[in-house]
């Protein structure tokens, strides 16, 4: 008996250890009918920017409202957030510019033409004030003086590039999707300074970061999220994920990794310490929610979706189909701890 009250004990005292569950709290429903890409917080004026065909929406986090839209970013996919100049970056996919806004008043500063093609994720570094553009047709960056707002360099990459994290010490590290690396670039010299094979991994679209460990999560197409040491490129772990994901989020707060998964759910990851890790659970979400974003200052996490009409066949033009939007189905969903 007195076994089996321990047995109890140490499992009611490992899952209040290994944290809370999650659940879909609210939707938030935006107009339109295009498609979307990457969300970002600005964690300071609690706002979430969200990727919208032709537009980006911006959300008040305090109300869950739309507040306002920004016009003309075609093809838009990623933004990033620069609280200590009051700017936001955004790439155009479509006509391979950045758009830079204010932060306040929303409006446009300037809207720059850059020499890469199709800019796919950006990011802003604050520890260098410069901003990189992942240009996936020409496979390189792009780099921009934050301040300036000049292109100062194109950093070649000798592959595809997808999302990329600051260690803010000035390094840099960036996916490769169709190498299956992770490449590092030095922000001071401007160029890549390391590559490390993330095989067995394939495809890496997401990342993010543990800054105290020097730990990087590398999502990839196969199911697998790929734990690095920063530090010297060598594999930590790989653990199972969820199908079709394109984002990860790490919560330095509870040490929690939250890989957003196509397929409608998350994979809720737990990092003990610096050498292990495991799957606590999967959040059930929505079909296509594949991209997400963490408020760290409130541990909420946003994903944006829609519903979809029947998927067409495959053909050899389009081996990877969607079924169309239905209309006015785009919906953010706010996942929050029970």
């Amino acid at each position: 008996m007195n076994k089996i009250l321990m047995s109890i004990f140490t499992i009611c005292a490992f899952t209040t250890c290994i944290g809370q569950s999650f659940k879909v709290s609210e939707k938030i429903n935006i107009p339109g009918n295009q498609g979307w890409d990457y969300l970002a917080v600005d964690e300071v004026n609690q706002h979430l920017f969200v990727s919208h065909g032709i537009e980006v929406n911006v959300i008040d986090l305090k109300t869950n409202k739309l507040i306002t839209t920004i016009p003309d970013t075609k093809g838009v996919h990623g933004i990033a957030i620069a609280n200590d100049l009051n700017k936001a970056f955004i790439s155009n996919g479509k006509d391979n510019s950045v758009s830079i806004i204010n932060l306040t008043t929303y409006g446009l500063i300037e809207k720059i033409d850059i020499p890469g093609e199709n800019p796919d994720a950006i990011l802003y570094d604050a520890f260098s004030k410069k901003v990189f553009t992942y240009n996936g047709k020409s496979n390189d960056a792009t780099v921009l003086d934050a301040i300036t707002n000049k292109v100062i360099k194109t950093i070649l990459l000798g592959g595809k590039p997808e999302f990329s994290v600051t260690n803010t010490k000035g390094l840099i590290y960036v996916n490769i999707e169709d190498k299956n690396e992770i490449k590092t670039i030095d922000t001071k010299k401007l160029e890549v300074t390391a590559t490390c094979s993330i095989a067995p991994g394939d495809e890496p679209s997401g990342l993010a970061i543990d800054l105290e460990t020097n730990r990087l999560f590398s999502v990839c197409s196969n199911n697998l999220m790929v734990v690095v040491n920063a530090l010297n490129g060598k594999i930590i772990k790989t653990l199972p994920i969820g199908e079709g994901c394109d984002g990860v989020a790490f919560n330095p707060k509870n040490k929690l990794i939250f890989s957003s998964n196509g397929e409608g759910t998350i994979t809720v990851l737990k990092e003990k310490n610096a050498s292990n890790f495991s799957v606590l659970e999967t959040i059930k979400t929505q079909k296509g929610a594949r991209t997400i974003a963490l408020d760290k200052a409130t541990n909420r996490m946003y994903l944006a979706t829609a519903n979809f009409g029947e998927k067409p066949s495959s053909t050899t033009e389009n081996p990877h189909p969607r079924g169309s939007i239905i209309p006015n189905s785009f919906v953010i969903l706010v996942i929050d701890a029970k």
